[in-house]
């Protein structure tokens, strides 16, 4: 058998004082830096999922009508990816040592979404705002989409997440108001 002490422990020992290597902080700032076009092109992204995030949340209580509690849970799913691809966009930011700004002043004077209006709303026309701002999203993301391809093409596969999701979304949620086409 052999001695128990000879296998265990067979690491180096941890190196000391000024020998030490560069701190996370410090290994954290080398690396792919955004340019400023596209860090304004992430931010206006995150702007329009942000403000799609807060009307959905506006639609989803003030919603009333036929098929109240499938657009209500519409509403949720909409909401929830918003949210999703609202913190991956701005981690990536923060990856490329961008600085996103979600302060709601920011978010109102920026964001290219209409306003929402307030009261209650009827659930077909719900679905006919909110499908008319998921498509403003997804042009949002088409405008930036080449420019951040050229500079980041990581970044550029995020947004074709964002994409796939939100139009899938909105294809969903436009269905509620169609009509069959006849035959």
């Amino acid at each position: 058998m052999a001695d128990s002490t000879s296998t265990k422990n067979k690491r180096r020992p941890a190196r000391g004082g000024s020998g030490a290597g560069l701190t996370d902080e410090q290994n954290a700032e080398k690396g792919f830096t955004a340019s400023k076009q596209l860090s304004e092109s992430m931010q206006k992204v995150m702007v329009d999922l942000i403000e799609l995030s807060l009307q959905g949340k506006q639609a989803h209580w003030n919603v009333v009508g036929k098929n109240f509690r499938d657009t209500h849970l519409q509403l949720d799913e909409i909401i929830d990816a918003a949210r999703e691809f609202t913190d991956t966009i701005a981690e990536r930011m923060r990856a490329l040592h961008a600085l996103p700004d979600g302060r709601s002043d920011v978010i109102a004077e920026t964001t290219t979404l209409p306003e929402f209006p307030q009261g209650e709303i009827d659930t077909a026309e719900v679905i006919d705002l909110m499908t008319e701002r998921l498509d403003a999203v997804t042009g949002t993301v088409r405008d930036v989409h080449d420019g951040i391809d050229e500079e980041d093409p990581t970044t550029a596969d995020l947004l074709h997440e964002v994409l796939e999701r939100l139009e899938q979304l909105a294809w969903m949620v436009s269905a509620e108001n169609r009509v069959p086409k006849k035959r």
